[in-house]
């Protein structure tokens, strides 16, 4: 079975992943911290930006691919997974604080709202079968 939809909010998935990384490995070049969090604060606020959508991604990719398997070709389902992957980048970037800071929250609501909806998506999908 072809999920073009899930596939597609994998590998941007991997990308945002990528991206966090090279924004840590920036920080650690920068002030020469090799393991662990040095107490820098800066890290530890990219660091926990990673974790975070380490924490969340996998379950939201999982709901995406069962939904999708469950509900093929629903445009609803590519504007959750797009405007996930951009909440995800706005936490990203409102982690580091500064101007930006309410991408934090952008990002968190949007997690938090997304893995609700999905969650109630899935849950009906299940009844209805």
């Amino acid at each position: 079975m072809y999920l073009p939809i899930s596939l597609a909010a994998a590998a941007a998935a991997a990308i945002i992943n990528l991206w966090l990384s090279m924004r840590i490995g920036a920080v650690r070049q920068a002030k020469k911290i090799s393991i662990g969090d040095g107490g820098d604060a800066d890290l530890t606020r990219r660091m926990r930006a990673q974790a975070n959508f380490i924490e969340n991604t996998p379950i939201v990719l999982v709901l995406i691919a069962l939904v999708e398997a469950a509900r093929p070709g629903n445009i609803y389902l590519a504007v959750i997974a797009g405007l996930y992957a951009l909440g995800r980048v706005a936490h990203g970037v409102g982690m580091d604080g500064g101007a930006l800071v309410k991408g934090r929250m952008v990002g968190t609501l949007t997690t938090m709202l997304t893995l609700l909806g999905l969650a109630v998506w899935a849950i009906t999908i299940a009844i209805d079968h």
